[in-house]
């Protein structure tokens, strides 16, 4: 499976000549969906959900498919069969590509802000990717797409995370308001010279690829 990174919390997953998207937000790249036969989204956040770029990729590709929870499917409402519910606990196939659902809540910024729907999805049994919370899909994980920089966590509980999902690897993403030199600080942290984590860090500069799969496969 190719995991190629962009803009913030986008990723894009190609395998056998398909391709998956997720979080294809207001600070992504429209390219991102150039060629995409079916897109996750983890919730409405602007950051992660674009309707204008989705109901044009919609209009120009028919066979699109976008997979949401029940909040961003009312936002796309009139794109018909296009557009699919999912939640907690659902596993269906997509473009070639196994996927569960886990997770209901985007985590906590303050008890004052209300609190959106938010789910996370874990696709062929391998890759995570959580969206805007730390869940803990409760099942192995190899490779975790790690959310490293938002107004809902400390570089404390990223750790905690990490431990508790025990990927192999874990690759940055929720990254786009990040500096140089936050960027170093969060990889101090996460990488070897950190307290330690179960994980090999990495990031991937927007754009880049690499090549995952089981490390059972491996």
């Amino acid at each position: 499976m190719k995991l190629t990174k962009f803009g913030h919390a986008c990723v894009r997953l190609e395998k056998d000549g398909c391709r998956l998207v997720i979080d294809p937000g207001g600070l992504t790249d429209p390219g991102a969906l150039d060629g995409a036969d079916a897109v996750l989204v983890t919730h409405e956040h602007f950051d992660h959900f674009s309707e204008e770029v989705l109901r044009r990729a919609a209009a120009e590709r028919p066979g699109l498919r976008i997979w949401t929870n029940a909040s961003v499917a009312e936002r796309l409402d009139g794109l018909g069969t296009q557009v699919v519910t999912t939640g907690d606990g659902d596993a269906f196939s997509v473009a070639g590509f196994d996927i569960r659902v886990h997770g209901t809540w985007h985590a906590v910024i303050h008890p004052d802000v209300p609190r959106i729907p938010n789910i996370g999805f874990l696709v062929d049994e391998s890759l995570f990717h959580p969206g805007d919370a730390l869940t803990v899909p409760g099942t192995p994980v190899d490779t975790l797409l790690l959310p490293v920089h938002a107004p809902w966590s400390t570089v404390g509980d990223l750790i905690d995370y990490v431990r508790e999902v025990a990927p192999h690897d874990a690759y940055a993403v929720h990254d786009g308001a990040l500096n140089d030199i936050g960027t170093a600080m969060v990889e101090g942290f996460l990488g070897e010279r950190g307290p330690g984590v179960p994980a090999r860090y990495h990031r991937l500069a927007p754009g880049s690829s690499v090549a995952v799969k089981p490390v059972s496969s491996t």
